[in-house]
Parts: structure tokens; sequence; C-alpha cells
């Protein structure tokens, strides 16, 4: 089985981006970093796929409910951050990793 490498969650209010690496394994699962470093999509086994800040503060989950995939799902999130929501499409990257092209 190919693991996730990257993907890009893409916000519907303006399109802002916000693009997350494989960072290692949390719970027996992949888990990926945004590349700004500030949050981690993981899985758990209280809250499935979601998304967290450093302090453990679940901040996103998928729109849909909880989701126990082998990834995080390609699919609409909702994001809470104070008293703000935001609605991202989670996209998986489709190029190669760069460290593959060419190969």
């Amino acid at each position: 089985m190919t693991v996730l490498a990257s993907f890009t969650f893409v916000r519907h209010l303006d399109g802002l981006r916000h693009r997350f690496e494989r960072d290692g394994v949390l719970n027996g699962r992949p888990d990926y970093r945004r590349t700004d470093g500030n949050v981690l999509c993981a899985w758990s086994p209280a809250d499935g796929w979601h998304c967290e800040i450093a302090d453990g503060l679940v901040t996103a989950h998928p729109l849909d409910g909880r989701d126990d995939g082998p990834e995080p799902p390609a699919t609409v999130w909702r994001s809470f951050k104070n008293d703000r929501s935001y609605l991202y499409d989670l996209r998986y990257d489709l190029r190669a990793p760069d460290a593959a092209v060419g190969e």
C-alpha cells in the first residue's frame, strides 16, 4: 500500500491553501504536519482524523463526521479557531515528490 505523502487544504471562502506533508506515525497511522509547522493532521482513537495545534486542541474535523479510514479523507473539513469557522476541501497532491522525479 502506498502511503499518502502530502495533501492541501483549500479554503472555500478565498482559496487560501495550507499544504501538509507526511511527518511520521502516530497511533499506528501516518500523521501530517502543515508546512509552516503550526498544525498536525492525525488520527486518534478518540477523535478519528482531525487537525490539532501544539497544545493538543482539536481545530478541524471532516464535515460529515468522524472518519477512521487509513488516511485523512479527501472531503470537506470544518475548522474552528476562537469564534471563527471555515470550510476547506482536503485535496490529495497528485504530483510525485521531488526526490522521485526523473527516477
